[in-house]
């Protein structure tokens, strides 16, 4: 079974839209209802063990979608930024966001250099929000501008080709909600030995209790990094009904 703190969960936040779109409303009241599952899964996430929380807020190939949503996902992330920093550098939550800032709006490149600032010194839980992120596009650049061929320098590389100030740990769960199975460009160097949870639920109704259950999940299950399982491992497993 594996270890229940120190924790790194990444999350694909999926089924916004298509949450709206079964209540009829619009795509924007489902973005608006998954920010109140992110402070669900964040006020959550450290008593369960969990020390870093990465989320999947916006694709590079997001810009694809129609103008309008895309606009009204930018003032929601800026909003939600502004909104929820006093009450996270409360809770002792470091707030950092990755991927590009070029193509930011203002007011949330602003709203996230604030966040960053006033929560770096806390240390309950870090976390990690990506808007404007491709992880085949920050692969790239980082195998671009490595100065050698060491992967401390390829890490460091990465870190900074996704305006990170260190580099990612490695995900131990990734959970991808919304009825989809699939990376989407995320996390794919972090992501490498991860354990995979999909759940059908959308986001908007994810809980603290749906976080606890993929962390029990995780719990029961055997991670062997392409090694073999020894005996007393076999027998451990028996035991716990998990081989």
């Amino acid at each position: 079974m594996q270890s229940t703190s120190d924790l790194h969960v990444a999350m694909i936040m999926d089924g916004n839209g298509r949450w709206a779109e079964e209540r009829s409303l619009r795509r924007r009241d489902g973005h608006q209802a998954g920010g109140d599952a992110v402070r669900r899964i964040v006020e959550a996430a450290p008593d369960l063990g969990v020390t870093d929380l990465t989320l999947f807020a916006f694709s590079s190939d997001n810009w694809q979608r129609p103008p309008s949503e895309v606009a009204a996902l930018m003032r929601l992330f800026a909003a939600y930024l502004e909104r929820e920093t006093p009450r996270c550098l409360e809770q002792g939550v470091r707030i950092e966001v990755f991927g590009r800032r070029d193509r930011l709006p203002r007011r949330i490149a602003a709203a996230a250099r604030n966040a960053e600032s006033r929560t770096e010194d806390c240390e309950r839980l870090r976390l990690r929000i990506g808007i404007d992120y491709s992880s085949r596009a920050a692969i790239a650049t980082a195998a671009r501008q490595a100065p050698n061929n060491s992967v401390e320098a390829f890490r460091a590389a990465l870190a900074a080709a996704m305006n990170l100030s260190d580099p990612l740990p490695d995900v131990d769960l990734l959970i991808r909600t919304g009825r989809e199975m699939r990376l989407s460009d995320f996390l794919l160097w972090e992501c490498s030995y991860a354990e995979l949870y999909f759940t059908v639920k959308m986001w908007p109704d994810m809980t603290g209790d749906d976080l606890a259950d993929a962390v029990s999940d995780y719990q029961r299950r055997q991670r062997r990094f392409g090694r073999l399982i020894t005996l007393g491992e076999a027998v451990e497993e028996l035991r716990n009904g998990t081989l």
